[in-house]
């Protein structure tokens, strides 16, 4: 679903990227809080704390920066430079744990991260300019990753209170374009449906998520989500027939090659863990 992401909002186009991300922010919070009403945890809401609610503003500032570069990457024609961002978004991640909480890195992990850089490198001579699109998208998902990561929330509630913050604005926003007279939602049936489409479109790939989360492993699950950048990118070369030049693709080689020199490494760590939890077990005195 999140690989087929530039085929809707590619459809809409027609708008602009900041009434998108509102309309996607106020429709999103509306799936979500009819969810919750139905599986009657509404009250549920009521118990968060302040510190909770600050970091709900924190995520969803990064969330709606994230969206909004997205759809503008999309609807300008950068489907690729999209997809390149979430390609580097677990570099970025890593690169946040050795800034913020001081993790030290194994050799291997440090080579990713070069490559990572020497990539960056590249398709900066490539696009006569530093992939800016990317790198955006990349450190706002890094960001929102790390908040997700310490909010004490379910995926649900964190989804409900991060729309709740954010929703004055948008809804502000909407009106402001509608009272100018440029806003594109209720211009006709067909405009008003798509934007409403992407509060569903939103939620849906989540709460999926977060059930494959308690029940795939996450060395499988890490994997895994190389797919939607993956897919993201032969939509923006198959479909969009966007150009990509050698010196684009080998950017995208070294990116690659970081990536599969990182996931290597936390294959072969999780691996190790599990044998030595398994040597421990099977030593420990029987009672």
């Amino acid at each position: 679903m999140w690989g087929l992401f530039p085929a809707l909002f590619g459809l809409l186009a027609f708008a602009s990227p900041g009434e998108v991300v509102a309309q996607r922010i106020v429709w999103t919070l509306v799936v979500v809080l009819a969810v919750l009403a139905v599986s009657g945890r509404i009250r549920e809401l009521r118990g968060i704390g302040g510190r909770v609610w600050r970091l709900a503003a924190v995520a969803s500032a990064a969330i709606a920066l994230n969206w909004g570069v997205y759809v503008y990457g999309v609807t300008s024609g950068h489907v690729v430079e999209c997809a390149l961002g979430y390609f580097i978004n677990p570099l970025v991640t890593v690169a946040f744990g050795v800034v913020i909480f001081r993790e030290r890195l194994t050799g291997a992990q440090w080579a990713a991260l070069a490559l990572g850089a020497g990539a960056v490198a590249v398709l900066t001579v490539d696009y006569g300019r530093p992939p800016v699109i990317a790198l955006a998208l990349a450190c706002s998902f890094a960001t929102y990753g790390l908040v997700k990561k310490v909010i004490p929330l379910d995926a649900l509630r964190g989804i409900a209170a991060e729309g709740i913050v954010a929703a004055p604005f948008a809804l502000a926003f909407a009106i402001a374009l509608a009272v100018t007279g440029h806003s594109e939602f209720a211009s006709g049936p067909a405009h008003t449906a798509l934007m409403a489409a992407t509060g569903p479109v939103t939620l849906v790939p989540l709460l999926l998520f977060a059930v494959a989360a308690q029940r795939v492993a996450l060395s499988t699950m890490g994997l895994l989500q190389y797919l939607t950048p993956a897919l993201q990118m032969a939509w923006g070369v198959a479909v969009a027939h966007e150009p990509m030049p050698a010196s684009r693709w080998a950017g995208f080689a070294l990116i690659w090659a970081a990536l599969a020199l990182f996931t290597t490494e936390a294959l072969l760590r999780a691996r190790r863990a599990r044998r030595t939890s398994r040597d421990l077990t099977g030593a420990a005195p029987r009672p």
